[in-house]
């Protein structure tokens, strides 16, 4: 019965963080614009590009975030954070100033950075 227990409440702690494998690298894509938080369609910043500048309750609307397989963080001043459902919900991962994800396979955030919130 402890075991059961256990297993529910980790299944439950592990949906709302994420963690993505390896570390960010510290260098941004040169084609993500300063102050923006860039999503592309590919692995390694290939394929399609999407921009954002501000927090955003619903970025599904735009298909390189609905899609996204790499992201970097080229704001100005901030850390941003990314989640996987709409209006900050679901998984999170914080993108230090400066970095990027090169893949995001395997992580919730896959096809699917769904809202961001920047200066967390």
């Amino acid at each position: 019965m402890r075991l059961r227990m256990f297993t529910a409440s980790l299944a439950v702690a592990t949906a709302t963080a994420t963690v993505l494998v390896g570390s960010p690298a510290q260098a941004v894509p040169d084609d993500c614009p300063s102050g923006g938080l860039c999503a592309y369609t590919g692995q390694s910043f290939s394929g399609s590009r999407g921009v954002v500048y501000a927090n955003n309750t619903n970025l599904l609307q735009y298909n390189a975030f609905n899609n996204a397989e790499s992201v970097a963080n080229n704001g100005n001043d901030c850390n941003v954070r990314i989640y996987s459902g709409t209006s900050y919900t679901g998984s999170t991962v914080t993108i230090a100033r400066g970095a990027q994800y090169t893949s995001l396979t395997g992580s919730p955030l896959r096809d699917n950075i769904a809202s961001n919130k920047w200066c967390v």
